[in-house]
């Protein structure tokens, strides 16, 4: 008996010890293989049994990263035991040969942070298989190429430099989708985004050969330091549909997808600094084709009435990047400081438009006042000189007020210790007020039995049969219950979509909130966690509550549509419809739905 109970209690312990280490924390990394020559790929996963957030994979230093992170989520039920599985997968290839080593992966689990052990890596010669035919990652590396093409390898201290960003793709290849993964910070230089409004393919030749093409990105840049400076690439994840040598039912050539990382690859330029020789005193940092005036709203005034002295730079160059000349006047001129006016574009062959400061002059004495010609020097970079422009002198001629020896006379015999004489009133000063008047009493009205009286003693009467009448339509409303079902679902898919209609004609603001709203929707209807949020999921649990096959599977499309329209060409047109469509299907959801 007692050798029973001991092995019962050995096999308890032993279950309860198993369990609590099957619901431990598993945080892994795995590779395809730990040994592999420079030509070929290594695969690694990042493995949890429990789902995190912050998943931090390390700097895969000695490999390019040629697909990832794909994430994998698994749930499944045991004897009715929940097993999970969340993993982030990589295809690697190896830079050069030698010893490497994969640093510790990090993710956030339960408040916890957790880090895999790092693996070591050798990396030997090529190896040698001349009949193995090409991968679907070595044909698309041969025909996808991303381009970042600079106007300008050296150019001056703040010339403007265009950067076009273009991915060239072969005809013999596919590309489904992009998705941006670094974008350049262009330190050390003062950049401009130029909007790509749509992708526009296009053809076009990349080394002798042709090619589709669409531009991604433009940037104008005006470098702020002389010497070498580096232009960050840019980055992209790029799911490439390849042909493969199998053939469909009907012959068509069957595809393979595969993802693949490219890069622009980093670009430097040579800045020249402005040179000394002949640079002018006034020189203010200006480069560009430039032209100068003073211009003056009117000549000819009266004292302390105002003009306006206007000095303008109009042109191309660096026009938000130099100083404008200031303006001297003579001290019986009263100015107050310039208001700046900037009215400025930017395009790929840099900023064009104007600046200008603008001051407001008050003259307080009569007499002549000239404005004297104001000097404004720049750096043409295409005939490499510096420039100098002068105005024309202005005479500004105020030919009414005091004049400045009768103000002087004044201040003089008002010195300390005068007194001053007090000024006199005339006798018809004030003549415009009013002394008589011509006041007439009105006739006071008795409030009891007027017309105000009785509206406000039958009034509330009157009300009662209003009141009567609002709560039988209310009570109505209340037992309609199809009826208030079809206006909550309204109202549900209103509050909803009404971030994205906001967003509507901005195409990746607009899919970003439409797929939101469609995720924010069906967490609160089905109170489902981000780890379960996939579409089989959701297709089961709406077809579980009651809702129809035709409108769960146009909500999954409508999903897909968002995912897919971000990165594709879409006119306002196509996004009002999407919008429509999402709400009918809010609403058609609501109504079906069973708690």
């Amino acid at each position: 008996m007692n050798v029973k109970l001991f092995i019962l209690t050995f096999f308890m312990c032993f279950s309860g010890a198993v369990q609590a280490q099957e619901e431990g924390v598993k945080f892994e990394a795995k590779v395809s293989k730990d040994n592999l020559g420079v030509n070929e790929r290594l695969r690694i996963e990042f493995t949890m049994n429990k789902d995190g957030d912050n998943f931090v994979p390390p700097d895969f230093n000695g490999f390019r990263v040629l697909m990832g992170p794909n994430q994998s989520v698994s749930n499944s039920w045991i004897n009715g035991k929940r097993s999970f599985s969340k993993s982030y997968s990589y295809i690697l290839s190896p830079l050069a040969k030698g010893n490497f080593t994969i640093k510790q992966a990090k993710v956030e689990i339960a408040g916890a942070t957790y880090k895999t052990t790092p693996i070591n890596i050798d990396v030997t010669e090529a190896v040698n298989n001349p009949n193995a035919p090409p991968s679907a990652d070595d044909i698309a590396d041969d025909n996808l190429h991303l381009v970042a093409e600079v106007s300008k390898a050296a150019p001056y201290l703040n010339e403007a430099v265009s950067v076009v960003y273009k991915l060239y793709v072969s005809p013999s290849i596919n590309v489904s989708n992009f998705i941006p993964n670094s974008n350049p910070t262009y330190n050390n230089f003062w950049s401009q985004d130029i909007k790509v409004s749509r992708f526009q393919v296009e053809n076009g030749l990349y080394k002798g050969k042709q090619y589709r093409y669409v531009v991604l990105k433009r940037v104008v840049l005006y470098p702020q330091k002389t010497g070498r400076l580096e232009i960050e690439p840019l980055s992209l994840d790029v799911t490439v549909d390849v042909p493969t040598n199998r053939r469909d039912i009907f012959g068509g050539r069957l595809y393979t997808q595969t993802h693949k990382t490219v890069t622009a690859g980093q670009r430097t330029i040579r800045v020249q600094p402005l040179p000394e020789e002949g640079k002018p005193a006034g020189f203010t940092g200006a480069v560009g084709q430039f032209n100068f005036d003073v211009i003056v709203t009117k000549t000819d005034l009266k004292a302390s009435e105002s003009l306006t002295a206007k000095i303008q730079v109009t042109g191309n160059g660096n026009l938000k990047l130099f100083d404008l000349p200031k303006l001297t006047l003579p001290s019986s001129l009263e100015v107050y400081e310039p208001e700046f006016e900037e009215k400025v574009s930017t395009s790929l062959a840099g900023m064009n438009g104007k600046v200008s400061d603008n001051y407001t002059i008050v003259p307080q004495y009569k007499g002549k006042y000239p404005i004297p010609g104001v000097a404004f020097s720049y750096f043409d970079p295409k005939e490499e000189k510096y420039k100098t422009v002068t105005s024309k002198q202005t005479l500004i001629n105020v030919y009414e007020g005091p004049s400045a020896a009768q103000a002087d006379n004044a201040v003089a015999s008002n010195g300390p210790g005068v007194t001053k004489q007090p000024i006199s009133a005339a006798a018809n000063q004030f003549r415009f007020i009013k002394l008589n008047t011509t006041l007439t009493p009105k006739d006071a009205k008795v409030f009891f039995g007027s017309t105000l009286f009785y509206v406000i003693l039958f009034g509330p009467l009157l009300l009662i049969p209003i009141a009567i009448t609002i709560g039988r339509k209310r009570a109505e409303m209340a037992s309609d219950v199809v009826g208030n079902r079809v206006r909550k679902a309204n109202r549900l898919a209103k509050k909803y979509l009404s971030e994205a209609k906001k967003n509507l004609g901005n195409k990746e603001a607009f899919y970003e909130s439409l797929e939101r709203a469609l995720h924010n929707y069906l967490k609160a209807k089905l109170k489902i966690v981000t780890s379960e949020f996939s579409k089989e999921k959701i297709s089961e649990l709406l077809l579980s509550k009651g809702v129809e096959d035709d409108v769960v599977d146009n909500f999954i499309a409508l999903l897909k549509s968002c995912e897919l329209a971000r990165y594709s060409p879409s006119t306002i047109a196509e996004m009002q419809k999407d919008y429509e469509k999402a709400a009918e299907v809010i609403s058609l959801i609501d109504k079906q739905f069973r708690s």
